[in-house]
């Protein structure tokens, strides 16, 4: 079977086992969104369940209080959420906190990663911004993998330059699509880390070594150097999808903590009113054959649960990404990273 048989597709969407639907849940929908979507199916939930249940709310408030003992249990949690908002907070700003040798190594470091990015770009300076940044280096490999073609162009080795000009061609129409997603992106939104993950570095550095591995004898010096250098950009691409991955995970824990805390206030007057103020006795009638009564307390406990939901909303779009993105370098964990078995040489 030919590599071109085996190719995984061009996206991440289109790469994973998950339907579109979870997958645009997972990654792609707005955060809020999805935390609205929550809030609705608790809201809803918590409805149906009371039309099904053998015993009214209101019957069991008269022998029991448990509206009391649920917000009282809501009140200790959302405070406690408070305090784990605070220490994910700690623990994002304690990365950036260091002795000024420490910063010192931080931006050497840097700098250097930098200088390497221009040499393999041909720029005196790299762009600043993270998605022009990205657009470079993947305009770096899409030229060198050209040049590795006409390196092997002249070669008597005919399965080497059919599969080479698979193995390019394929990498470069991936290219363009990628950097067209990148145009205008900005840090800090989805899109960009979205579309640095769309290209999938680590099978084309399999592929090339494979290329390389199988047709050893017939790569000249110029072959060579050419496939040393796209190898070298395709390195600095994954290098660069993980820090930007990095900054962006503390993004969105830094964006977590500050829309928790702007959620977890109007949830703790919602929940302490419901202690102090609510009286069962007074919530008479029904609303579309629903009591009152149980209106108000499944709205009162679904803006408790409001932080809570978002917390969800968040972290599932953290943990995906960071399960699809744990090995850096060719290695493809999932059954869904190519197309069809390979077959070995």
């Amino acid at each position: 079977m030919s590599d071109e048989d085996s190719q995984p597709s061009d996206t991440m969407a289109e790469r994973s086992v998950d339907s579109t639907w979870k997958h645009e849940l997972l990654l792609n929908a707005n955060r809020w969104l999805v935390t609205a979507g929550l809030m609705l199916f608790v809201f809803v939930g918590l409805l149906a369940v009371s039309q099904f249940s053998p015993v009214s709310l209101r019957t069991l408030i008269q022998s029991t209080d448990p509206v009391e003992t649920l917000f009282q249990a809501l009140v200790t949690a959302l405070i406690t959420g408070v305090t784990l908002v605070v220490t994910i907070n700690s623990l994002v700003l304690s990365q950036e906190l260091g002795a000024v040798e420490d910063q010192r190594e931080r931006l050497k470091g840097a700098m250097e990663f930098r200088k390497d990015v221009e040499s393999s770009i041909d720029a005196p300076v790299s762009p600043p911004e993270p998605s022009s940044f990205m657009q470079a280096i993947i305009t770096a490999s899409e030229k060198r993998a050209e040049d590795f073609r006409s390196a092997v162009s002249d070669s008597q080795d005919e399965d080497l330059i059919d599969r080479v000009d698979d193995f390019v061609r394929n990498l470069t129409t991936h290219a363009d699509a990628v950097r067209d997603d990148l145009e205008d992106a900005q840090f800090g939104a989805y899109s960009v880390v979205k579309s640095a993950l769309d290209y999938n570095y680590s099978w084309k550095i399999f592929r090339a070594r494979r290329i390389k591995q199988s047709h050893a004898d017939s790569f000249t010096d110029d072959a060579q150097d050419a496939y040393d250098d796209l190898l070298e950009s395709l390195k600095l691409f994954g290098l660069a999808r993980e820090h930007f991955k990095t900054l962006y995970f503390q993004w969105e824990l830094i964006n977590l903590s500050r829309a928790m805390m702007y959620v977890a206030v109007p949830a703790l007057v919602v929940t302490v009113s419901m202690l102090l103020f609510f009286d069962a006795g007074v919530a008479t009638g029904a609303v579309l054959g629903i009591d009152v009564l149980v209106w108000i307390v499944a709205a009162a406990t679904t803006v408790a649960v409001t932080p809570f939901l978002l917390l969800i909303a968040f972290i599932l779009r953290i943990a995906t990404m960071a399960k699809r993105t744990l090995a850096i370098g060719p290695f493809i964990l999932r059954e869904s990273g190519r197309g069809e078995d390979i077959d070995w040489e």
